[in-house]
């Protein structure tokens, strides 16, 4: 049974006791609002529906970030980027507030301050992926089984990040040259030969090459599958020339550091509009005519074939010398 009664405040107080169920109480402005909270809780109860809210009303969205960077963030294969993205949403207005008290609304204004400052779409979509996973794991495992998902409701901007920009051999001289890193630029040359991503050149070992074979093993990848890379001679050119490190790493830059020496390159080098993930699209494009696509998927890593297409951008002039 429902018991109302009226606080020193001036607040009504609905408490609601029912057997095999934590007691609940919540204090409302209006007796009118404290008596329909109590019988909607009542009935609830009877049919089955309700679960408790307290876990939810008790923990802070902060609390459960620092959770989440506990317990899941070692798990991903890039625990440094979602972490990264755990410390914007730690900055939310809204942080400091219960994980049951956040609305869509919320979420809604922090993504149009984020677009604001100028974020990219996709690193405003990402932001919004790691705060729909935190509060998808507080339902499912931290006892918050009432929590709804404001994520789920709000419109996510589009992204719109296709690249079409292919680099040109003399580019990527110049870039080298400008680099002056002799690292740096075996790292190009190696992207352009055999379209493997940042992460996977830093991450290469020399256990991992063998150059008898003229090949690579990538054990640990974006999509999560290992791949072995076929190494052109340009490319087996290039590693050779390489001084073996201590440690058995191929490189020793580290992802970022590769972006920003590029970056800098780039700009001595007065080229407009190249960014590092193009070598990968000018690699499958320059690939694509030695392999056919079930072949060069293999290569790639690319698991969907719709990906595969939009790393793929041949030249209207390259194909028109394969009509005539």
């Amino acid at each position: 049974m429902a018991a109302i009664d009226q606080l020193s405040s001036g607040l009504w107080r609905a408490r609601v006791r029912r057997q095999g169920q934590p007691p609940q109480s919540r204090a409302f402005a209006l007796k009118l609002d404290a008596e329909a909270w109590a019988r909607k809780l009542e009935s609830e109860q009877e049919r089955g529906l309700w679960r408790d809210s307290g876990e939810a009303e008790r923990t802070t969205l902060a609390e459960c970030l620092d959770r989440y960077i506990r317990e899941h963030v070692p798990l991903k294969r890039d625990p440094a980027r979602e972490r990264s993205h755990v410390d914007a949403l730690r900055a939310l207005p809204f942080a400091s507030r219960a994980m049951a008290r956040v609305r869509s609304a919320d979420v809604a204004a922090a993504r149009d301050a984020w677009t604001a400052v100028g974020h990219a779409p996709a690193t405003i979509v990402r932001r919004m992926a790691v705060l729909s996973r935190v509060f998808n794991v507080a339902r499912r495992e931290w006892g918050m089984e009432s929590l709804a998902n404001p994520i789920e409701v709000v419109t996510k901007p589009r992204v719109a990040n296709a690249r079409t920009r292919r680099v040109s051999d003399a580019e990527l001289d110049a870039i080298g040259v400008a680099t002056g890193s002799a690292e740096l630029s075996s790292i190009i040359r190696l992207a352009v030969e055999t379209a493997m991503r940042r992460s996977e050149l830093c991450a290469l070992r020399w256990e991992h090459v063998d150059l008898r074979a003229s090949t690579a093993h990538l054990p640990h990848t974006k999509n999560g599958q290992a791949r072995d890379v076929p190494l052109s001679s340009r490319a087996i050119s290039a590693l050779r020339a390489l001084p073996r490190q201590l440690d058995g790493r191929v490189f020793g830059l580290r992802p970022d550091s590769v972006t920003q020496a590029f970056e800098r390159a780039v700009q001595r080098a007065g080229i407009d509009g190249v960014r590092f993930h193009d070598l990968r699209h000018e690699a499958t494009s320059r690939l694509a005519d030695v392999f056919q696509m079930h072949e060069l998927a293999k290569v790639t890593g690319h698991r969907d074939p719709r990906m595969l297409m939009r790393y793929y951008h041949p030249r209207a002039t390259d194909l028109a010398k394969k009509l005539g």
